[in-house]
């Protein structure tokens, strides 16, 4: 009897545990994982770069999120927000990540891939949101920047260079990647 009550004690903090891990992983609005837990990973991927893998990221921002956020309404542009996690993780392979970094701003992993196939994957996840059909009611558009690590990089550096190629994007015209 002691040993059952025990067996059953220990399942439900297991189980409480792997509730709690979720909650610090991920976001809560999407269900991607969160800022921490991608600039854990990503360090663990800065590693393999230093040994020679190609290493990319990408930073997806929803253009004009504001103007959807003040004619829908916050719930309806918190499922907007849902969707668009959505379409970029079906847009990836299983070992890449996305991790929502806050507002309507996704980071994007891309292990072993150099920039041109990262360009091509970000071009792939545009498509993807542009032509979905339930965005496409709202027509929510994202532009992307691409970044490669380079020799002694650190997450630091390759996403200041990701911003910069985002804000490239925004900047002529949206709607479109940039490196």
């Amino acid at each position: 009897m002691e040993k059952e009550k025990l067996s059953e004690i220990l399942e439900q903090i297991n189980t409480k545990v792997k509730r709690l891990y979720y909650i610090a992983t991920h976001d809560e609005k999407t269900g991607l994982h969160n800022h921490i837990f991608f600039k854990e990973v990503f360090g663990f991927e800065l590693e393999e770069a230093k040994r020679g893998k190609y290493l990319s990221l990408v930073i997806a921002d929803v253009d004009f999120f504001k103007k959807l956020n003040d004619t829908y309404g916050h719930l309806t542009a918190d499922k907007i927000l849902k969707r668009i996690a959505e379409v970029l993780e079906k847009s990836l392979r299983k070992y890449d990540i996305v991790a929502r970094f806050g507002g309507e701003e996704f980071f994007i992993m891309l292990p072993n891939t150099n920039i041109e196939k990262a360009k091509k994957v970000s071009e792939r996840m545009r498509k993807n949101i542009l032509n979905d059909k339930i965005l496409s009611k709202y027509k929510v558009t994202i532009s992307l920047g691409v970044s490669e690590y380079k020799e002694k990089d650190s997450f630091s550096r390759i996403s200041i260079r990701a911003d910069k190629a985002l804000y490239k994007a925004k900047k002529s015209g949206r709607n479109r990647v940039c490196c």
